[in-house]
């Protein structure tokens, strides 16, 4: 045999054992197993839908409630301690119209690159303390309210705490406090078999019209989701706030049993989701 021909005999052997060897590898890693377990909503409807609201804005009771109250649509109010002391007898009306009120932290850090938050940012917190910012802020929740919250939002959508080598995430300790926390500005409609809810999507809707509301809910409906909408302010469309008049308009379709939409609190879609789940919990 000639020396090309030897060549070309150990050039191809390599290459099969290389190929080999990098089929191996493969091998080792866990390959994904689509799930066959579907979650049905109540009473054949589609698609659930959550709205909630932040900081717990003075427009949410003043403007808000005057809004969502007739319609039936119950909410999730994800406040801070403070903003509750500023409009107390506001919030006291909301607990009873039955919405739910979640935390927002007790100081609401993000990271320091926003100017506001840069005494307050999260690259300077530890675990340890951003424990004892959820504990005070339920504990003050309790008092203000009588109502212990079992959900969380998480301030700006953002999880960690610390920075480079020594960054953390927060999201553990959101899965041992509460029974989901929301995120912000999500790419992504919650599927319900699936989701992590201790850093479930949140869909911000602040500027949506009702027609990109609606499309919202259609989209996420094809494949049986959970769309959480996330807004702050209540009131004439602008930045950071949500139309009255949109906001009147989607809990009017959503209420239209035709339409096929289960609106509720956070925290009653997550119960019923773990309750499908068959109690197997986050």
């Amino acid at each position: 045999m000639s020396r090309n021909a030897w060549y070309f005999v150990l050039s191809l052997c390599f290459s099969l054992l290389f190929a080999t060897a990098v089929w191996n590898q493969s091998l080792s890693y866990p390959v994904p197993q689509e799930s066959t377990k579907v979650i049905h909503w109540p009473e054949g409807k589609r698609v659930a839908v959550s709205l909630s609201f932040d900081d717990g804005r003075a427009s949410q009771v003043d403007v808000g409630l005057d809004v969502i109250n007739p319609t039936g649509v119950k909410v999730t109010f994800f406040v801070n301690p403070g903003a509750l002391r500023r409009r107390l007898d506001g919030w006291k009306r909301a607990v009873a119209s039955g919405h739910e009120i979640g935390s927002h932290s007790v100081s609401h850090p993000c990271t320091g690159n926003f100017p506001w938050s840069l005494h307050n940012a999260l690259e300077n917190y530890t675990l340890e303390q951003m424990s004892q910012q959820l504990d005070d802020a339920s504990a003050q929740i309790q008092e203000l309210l009588g109502v212990h919250p079992v959900t969380f939002a998480y301030p700006c959508g953002q999880k960690f705490v610390g920075r480079g080598p020594e960054m953390k995430s927060y999201v553990p300790l959101i899965g041992q406090k509460f029974l989901v926390g929301r995120g912000y500005m999500d790419e992504y409609y919650n599927d319900p078999v699936f989701c992590d809810l201790a850093q479930a999507g949140g869909i911000a809707f602040d500027d949506m019209d009702y027609i990109d509301m609606v499309k919202n809910i259609s989209q996420a409906a094809k494949q049986g989701g959970w769309v959480i909408f996330a807004g702050h302010d209540i009131g004439q469309k602008a930045f950071q706030v949500t139309d009255t008049i949109a906001l009147a308009a989607l809990c009017k379709y959503m209420q239209d049993p035709a339409n096929g939409v289960w609106v509720d609190t956070v925290e009653n879609i997550e119960k019923y989701v773990v309750k499908q789940r068959g109690g197997l919990g986050k």
